[in-house]
């Protein structure tokens, strides 16, 4: 038996919470304890109903999204927490994550989008929107005029996190270089890589700038 996923929600428009929670709870693992219209008493809501995941509005009134997540950081983040905006901005995004954020979600697709994300956070990985990571990347491609994206044969089994890794990779990021531009921790950067490796059956870097150069991910 999976579970029980413990989320609260925070928003200041009541009728998105009323709908998100419908959402939520109908999936089986899923429990909405609590839902707050304002962000002035989240830290002790969140701590007293055992929340797993807080799906946070970044635009809260009295004590907005960013300033949730600086108290958070500096008590101590009582949960996991998924932003959600209405602005795809790089410069907003970057500071969430930095703050310790593990999703962000745009407010345009957050009803397509919650369930999988707070699946994916439950995990320990962090979650980006579609929106969300055409917008890091794009940033990333502007910046290194060597990215090039593309198809990848469905054979191979990649998901879009982990082409922007072998691109990354075969341009010579480091690690820790890839984690800042992509927003996430080292760690779920050497996990992708060694999942990489497997899928593809690499055995090494070279390996990944061979494939990267073969699909077209950067140019020779």
């Amino acid at each position: 038996m999976e579970k029980t996923i413990r989320i609260h929600l925070a928003d200041d428009h009541k009728v998105l919470i009323d709908g998100m929670r419908t959402l939520l709870n109908s999936i089986p693992n899923f429990n909405v304890v609590g839902y707050s219209l304002k962000g002035t008493t989240l830290f002790e809501e969140v701590t007293n109903n055992a929340t797993d995941i807080l799906v946070l509005d970044i635009s809260m009134p009295e004590k907005d999204g960013i300033e949730v997540l600086k108290e958070f950081s500096k008590k101590g983040f009582p949960c996991k927490v998924i932003v959600l905006s209405t602005y795809d901005d790089l410069k907003i995004i970057q500071e969430v994550m930095k703050l310790g954020a593990s999703g962000y979600l745009s407010k345009q697709c957050a009803g397509e989008s919650i369930v999988e994300a707070i699946q994916v956070v439950s995990t320990g990985e962090e979650y980006f929107s579609n929106q969300v990571r055409e917008t890091i990347f794009d940033s990333a491609t502007k910046k290194n005029p060597k990215l090039n994206q593309t198809t990848i044969s469905p054979e191979y089994q990649l998901t879009g996190r982990e082409i922007e890794i072998i691109t990354l990779i075969a341009l010579e990021y480091s690690g820790k270089e890839i984690s800042e531009k992509l927003f996430i921790s080292s760690n779920t950067v050497e996990t992708h890589r060694k999942n990489i490796l497997k899928k593809l059956n690499a055995k090494n870097t070279i390996s990944l700038v061979k494939f990267a150069l073969k699909n077209n991910l950067i140019k020779s």
